[in-house]
């Protein structure tokens, strides 16, 4: 094996874990946040909807599953839906009217007061994550935007903003897997004990 490679994958760890480590003091309250927000909206009988593109889409699978499933300890499901999955939906919507209505046009239709919107863009820039979050306000849902860089408009637009202030979409992507692995712990502890 080429020192090369090995340097390589030195280096990606180490960038990871320098960003981890940096974040500890940035985004664990608004994490801490967002997690709250989301038990309060499931102790109401709300719902979690989760959205994003790209890496961001496969995040919001993730997390949904992770609360439909289990996360650590076996307990009755948790209310969370990807926008990001069925294709026949995200493919009418996006036919009929734009790319950017594929999550708007579902938070319309399931989407409540008193639910909230975990919306994830590593570049907060983001038109369909934008419309969500405009949909999702103008429905009384609560809204969280888990974002990179400086935030952008999904940040500024969000109730509770979680951002990893780096220019790497894949350093980025992996806080973003840890604070959601963070917030599927709270919500378990905070609902199961």
């Amino acid at each position: 094996m080429p020192d090369a490679c090995v340097d390589v994958v030195s280096r990606a760890l180490a960038e990871s874990s320098r960003l981890h480590e940096d974040m500890r003091a940035v985004a664990a309250a608004p994490a801490a946040e967002a997690a709250t927000a989301m038990v309060a909206a499931l102790r109401g009988g709300g719902k979690i909807l989760v959205c994003g593109n790209g890496g961001s889409a496969a995040d919001a699978q993730h997390v949904a599953a992770e609360l439909v499933g289990r996360f650590e300890r076996e307990r009755r499901a948790i209310a969370a839906v990807a926008l990001t999955t069925d294709t026949s939906i995200l493919t009418a919507i996006a036919n009929d009217y734009t790319y950017a209505r594929v999550f708007a046009r579902q938070i319309e239709a399931i989407g409540r007061a008193g639910d909230v919107l975990l919306a994830i863009s590593t570049s907060g820039q983001s038109a369909s994550v934008l419309e969500a979050l405009a949909a999702a306000k103008a429905g009384g849902i609560t809204t969280v935007a888990l974002t990179g860089r400086d935030g952008g408009p999904a940040g500024a637009a969000a109730d509770v903003h979680v951002n990893v202030p780096s220019p790497s979409t894949a350093r980025v992507q992996e806080v973003h897997r840890t604070l959601l692995h963070a917030m599927c712990e709270l919500i378990e502890r905070e609902l199961y004990g």
